[in-house]
């Protein structure tokens, strides 16, 4: 809802309630602020202005460009396509080794922002005939009112949405915030809660919850990306228990992009991460079970997809460019296994239903 008197892009956000106190407690994420007058929360973009919870971002993208779907990165998602991408300011971790810090870790009116409707979010998108718009480059969970109605516009006219995330949000706003979701690729940056806490401020189980959300409870289509950061979370036995753990709570056919740290921000002290880290990554999650692992961030064969049934390249890629592709209607071309994803607006429009009835159950 937008508030009388206040300038157009400014809007009154949702997911949030008054205390005892009048602080303004906000559960869009698992910080839960509490935003006294004046005040905004951690992430920024969200300020207590006369009693009311504002939503800073609405309709003031900081970052907006046209990219290859495979660089979110999605490898499952309408292979080859490309998406118009879009960010504002602000982030509800802490991460020290930020790589947009320039716009996740600024205010609104610290950065050099457009100013585009949901609608006009959409016309860009048709305009430049990119059947997908994604939410990436800051943390978009933390402008979900913006997400929410360029999602619905979005799907009104045709388009696919997709989520860029930590995973970090509450229940209470996961499902309004993924309903008009297609897609996204979640930010598992570790797998022990001391890196959580320390290296980003935050806790490991929320980001858990989401992905089994996800899993269990949408129909959106979803990948898993880990960034390998030297003597932080390269260790086998972090690995092992990452792979454990998708396994027993997602499956063998959720995808997962092991990608490599370049030093930035203020962990610049590391190394960046070597090939041989991700190699070893890659295979010991292979062996484990995971049918689909990439690495990314580097030139490697470890972009492309291999069949779980014949063993075969399915799926060429250097970076993210699409080689080779021999999938033929979903299928592997040599041996007929179908490979787990989402390559043609049919089987979008099915996820969509089934995330209908969900919803209703």
């Amino acid at each position: 809802m937008q508030l009388t008197g206040l300038q157009p892009q400014v809007h009154e956000a949702r997911w949030w309630e008054t205390m005892a106190d009048g602080r303004l407690h906000c559960y869009l994420c698992p910080r839960h602020c509490h935003i006294g007058e004046g005040q905004s929360g951690f992430c920024f973009i969200r300020k207590n202005e006369n009693g009311h919870l504002l939503q800073l971002g609405y309709g003031r993208p900081a970052a907006v460009a046209m990219d290859p779907v495979e660089k979110k990165p999605l490898n499952h998602f309408f292979l080859g396509t490309k998406i118009l991408s879009m960010g504002t300011a602000g982030c509800n971790m802490g991460c020290s080794f930020c790589q947009n810090w320039d716009i996740s870790k600024a205010k609104s009116d610290q950065v050099n922002a457009l100013t585009l409707s949901p609608e006009n979010v959409v016309e860009v998108a048709l305009e430049h005939r990119a059947p997908h718009i994604a939410f990436t480059y800051n943390e978009p969970t933390i402008w979900g009112e913006y997400v929410v109605d360029i999602a619905r516009e979005a799907h009104d006219a045709g388009l696919n949405t997709v989520m860029v995330s930590n995973g970090y949000i509450t229940r209470e706003a996961f499902f309004d915030i993924y309903r008009y979701i297609d897609a996204a690729n979640i930010d598992l940056k570790a797998f022990t809660e001391e890196f959580y806490g320390k290296i980003t401020l935050t806790h490991l189980q929320p980001v858990l919850d989401t992905l089994k959300w996800l899993r269990h409870e949408t129909g959106v289509w979803f990948e898993i990306t880990n960034l390998i950061i030297p003597t932080l979370n390269d260790g086998d036995s972090e690995f092992q228990e990452l792979c454990d753990w998708v396994l027993e709570n997602l499956g063998d056919d959720v995808p997962l992009h092991f990608t490599a740290f370049h030093p930035d921000f203020k962990l610049q002290d590391k190394t960046a991460t070597p090939p041989e880290t991700l190699h070893r990554a890659r295979k010991l999650a292979m062996r484990m079970g995971l049918k689909y692992v990439y690495e990314g961030n580097i030139f490697s064969d470890g972009a492309n997809t291999i069949c779980p049934g014949c063993k075969q390249i399915v799926i060429t890629r250097s970076w993210h460019s699409v080689m080779s592709n021999r999938l033929k209607n979903g299928c592997c071309e040599n041996c007929g296994t179908r490979i787990a994803g989402v390559f043609t607006n049919a089987e979008a429009e099915k996820r969509r239903e089934w995330a209908d009835v969900l919803q209703k159950a």
